[in-house]
């Protein structure tokens, strides 16, 4: 690994606005945005993916492969990613840095701890529902309704045991009601980090969090707690976006995490603003698949920055599709032309979606061993008959070199196709309009079948002024409908509402679809368990 100042230094960083976390991590101290504020922004290429499977898509690792790839052809870039979470590290994915030659570093340091932005928040997150349920304990000035608490307690851990839990159970002069938490990333807190575009804009969405509504059923929002210093001096250092490199050298922003399922799955706006600044070419994903990550990056994100995003990468890989084509996962190292031209209507769907967007496409074939000369030819076929660009990549073996076509053919789109970026909806619509425009537009859906409750909660929202925000589903990311055990492109199907949240500080709305959970539980065996084992 280089020096952490050596990374900065390719970029443009003067040591002077590096802050080091050892010799092979750093923060980025936001005055450097008066000397590079003025600069023009560089372009914006956004990498995205087809619908999840067990079989692996490599979104992060093509993030990573095209940014070295990039390197080496001579093209100057910047990388810009998630943090990881503790839950999926010790729960399924066992880690969140790329894969193989295609990975980022000091991988464990990012994985775990990294510069303590996570801590950060997840004491942030406790602060609020400590004060709370204080502030009712010594008296209750505000009237606040102990069983209309809607601020959830937070970990970075996946453990359903906290789904649903009571508290001030034994105290004789507390109030036991219910509470739960939910894990760090799904944390309106999250989502405020990573939308606020500088310290003052993030003290002023803290402020407008609705935590609780008082025996009027009137909101009581952060304000009231006169917390917003004490949250600041925790959440400092953490708005401060995080500098890494891949294993070959090249530089890295790693800062903020929210998922994409349960809520908006994108990099901060402050390490995306900045990258723009610095580097010609600006790299960042989106989590999940593209119905998640990529919608709410386009309608969220982008709305809320004013960024334009020049290109998109769809990642996508043989088994995956052979996998949405009917395949066993078991049988996927057999070769299989029918399930492969089957399952290639998953990932027609959403180049299709993100064309709706206004922007150029470049299909990503994650290369693995297994895959055929015949199914690799018959997937070019299908690609070009649909007037898809479409690019190998064998990074995860090779490194950079390996996604050299990847890289050029990304440069080509950039230099050849302009992008025409545009939101899905327009943010006027009622609540329920934007809903259904999301389930028909991208998740191809007939309809939106609400609760009672989820109705009533919507009409409260919008006699509060709410109405006129974005909208974040939170739906499972293994299938474009509500039921994760439908793969490929279901049709004929609705899509079920639940429950409606408001998260008032982040500015959206976020509807639970189907069975969704905000604290994830452990699989049978969990990742920590298989570390045992290895």
């Amino acid at each position: 690994m280089e020096s952490i100042y050596q990374i900065a230094k390719k970029i443009g960083i003067k040591e002077d606005y590096v802050i080091p976390y050892g010799k092979d991590k750093a923060k980025i101290d936001l005055e450097i945005l008066k000397e590079v504020g003025n600069n023009q922004n560089g372009k914006l290429v956004l990498v995205t993916a087809i619908t999840p499977t067990k079989a692996g898509e490599g979104k992060t690792t093509t993030s990573i492969a095209l940014h070295d790839g990039f390197a080496c052809i001579g093209q100057k870039s910047l990388l810009c990613l998630r943090e990881p979470s503790l839950g999926p590290v010790f729960g399924i994915k066992g880690g969140a840095t790329g894969g193989g030659k295609a990975s980022i570093t000091p991988s464990e340091d990012i994985n775990l701890h990294f510069t303590g932005d996570m801590h950060a928040l997840t004491s942030s997150i406790n602060l609020i529902s400590a004060i709370i349920d204080n502030h009712i304990y010594q008296g209750n000035e505000l009237r606040i309704n102990p069983h209309k608490i809607i601020w959830k307690r937070a970990l970075d851990m996946n453990d359903r045991s906290l789904r649903s839990i009571t508290v001030m159970q034994d105290d004789k002069k507390g109030i036991p009601h219910h509470d739960e938490f939910v894990i760090t990333v799904a944390s309106e807190l999250m989502a405020i980090l990573c939308l606020s575009e500088n310290d003052e804009d993030f003290i002023r969405r803290v402020n407008n969090i609705i935590v609780a509504y008082n025996m009027d059923d009137k909101p009581i929002f952060l304000r009231d707690l006169r917390i917003s210093k004490a949250i600041m001096k925790l959440m400092r250092d953490a708005l401060k976006p995080n500098l890494v490199q891949t294993l070959e050298g090249n530089p890295v922003f790693v800062h903020g995490g929210p998922f994409a399922n349960i809520a908006h799955g994108c990099n901060s706006i402050i390490a995306t603003k900045l990258a723009l600044k610095l580097s010609p070419i600006v790299i960042t994903e989106a989590g999940f698949g593209a119905d998640l990550g990529a919608e709410k990056f386009l309608d969220i994100k982008c709305r809320v920055g004013g960024l334009k995003p020049d290109c998109a990468v769809m990642v996508a890989t043989i088994r995956a599709l052979k996998m949405h084509g009917g395949q066993a996962f078991e049988e996927l190292d057999q070769e299989n032309l029918e399930t492969l031209k089957i399952g290639f209507a998953n990932l027609k769907q959403h180049v299709e979606n993100i064309k709706k967007f206004g922007l150029p496409v470049v299909v990503c074939m994650n290369h693995f061993t297994q895959d055929t000369e015949k199914e690799t030819k018959l997937l070019r076929e299908l690609c070009k008959e649909e007037g898809y660009k479409v690019a190998f990549c064998s990074a995860f073996v090779d490194g950079g070199k390996g996604a050299v076509e990847l890289a050029n053919a990304v440069k080509e789109t950039l230099e050849n196709e302009e992008s025409k970026y545009h939101p899905l909806y327009d943010v006027n619509d009622s609540i329920k309009e934007k809903i259904k425009t999301i389930a028909q537009e991208i998740y191809r859906a007939d309809d939106v079948v609400y609760t009672d409750e989820a109705l009533e909660q919507i009409k409260e929202f919008e006699k509060l002024g709410f109405g006129k925000t974005p909208i974040c589903i939170a739906k499972t990311p293994q299938s474009f409908s509500d039921d994760p055990k439908v793969l490929n492109c279901p049709r004929n199907y609705n899509i079920y509402v639940r429950e409606v949240r408001l998260s008032a500080g982040a500015n959206f709305i976020v509807p639970l679809a189907g069975k969704i959970m905000t604290m994830p539980g452990l699989p049978k065996v969990p990742a920590a368990v298989k570390m045992e084992d290895n």
